[in-house]
């Protein structure tokens, strides 16, 4: 059998709490702690990676804003959008960072060719597109051979906080979402499926597990 991924689907979540909970999980692991996916939905945020430039954030207009230390610069986060954050130790799965960028990449790709839509990665630009529009994000911090932070699918939400913002440090750039797609099926399935699609491509037995990591379940 192959190493186990447990998956935790831990529903709708503030932004900077769970962002403490992902450091915590990530200083507190050892040499024996399971690999981990956290399946989660978040309220309205705007996120700026640790060399985010300010002027990428145009309009925030309510919306809060978390200087988060992932990569990248800025993009959203809001209801309807499956985001997976990945808790691996890249050093025990033989990966470096680009290695997991194609991965997670690449599950994105192979979850919509499922859907019957045809999607693609950029070398200069981290995330998958179709049609040029960009639909998943990626951003990731790497500590001691450890990663955390993760993806972001848009599936059905209102993509009108994106044009507040440069995504991703691009101006103009075009966004998209599965819902615009003909993609009819719901966030909780699809997310779950794309969880199963990170497994495989990281070579890992998914388990299933219902809440929140503890210094215990670690």
């Amino acid at each position: 059998m192959s190493p186990v991924l447990r998956v935790r689907e831990l529903g709708r979540r503030d932004y900077e709490p769970l962002w403490r909970q992902m450091q915590s999980f990530s200083d507190q692991r050892h040499a024996g702690t399971a690999d981990e996916l956290w399946l989660v939905e978040h309220a309205p945020v705007f996120t700026l990676g640790l060399n985010g430039k300010p002027e990428h954030l145009l309009h925030p207009r309510g919306i809060p804003v978390v200087h988060t230390d992932r990569g990248g610069q800025v993009t959203y986060h809001g209801p309807g959008q499956a985001v997976v954050y990945t808790l691996l130790d890249l050093r025990r799965l033989g990966l470096g960072p680009r290695q997991l960028v194609t991965a997670l990449e690449g599950a994105v790709i192979a979850l919509l060719a499922g859907c019957g839509v045809r999607a693609q990665a950029r070398p200069e630009a981290p995330g998958v597109y179709v049609d040029g529009a960009k639909i998943a994000a990626l951003g990731l911090r790497v500590r001691r051979g450890c990663c955390y932070h993760g993806l972001s699918l848009n599936v059905d939400m209102d993509l009108e906080p994106f044009s507040r913002i440069n995504p991703c440090g691009y101006p103009g750039m075009k966004v998209t979402q599965v819902r615009d797609l003909a993609i009819a099926d719901e966030l909780p399935p699809l997310r779950r499926r794309l969880a199963d699609h990170v497994a495989a491509a990281l070579g890992l037995e998914v388990e299933w597990w219902g809440g929140p990591a503890t210094k215990e379940s670690a």
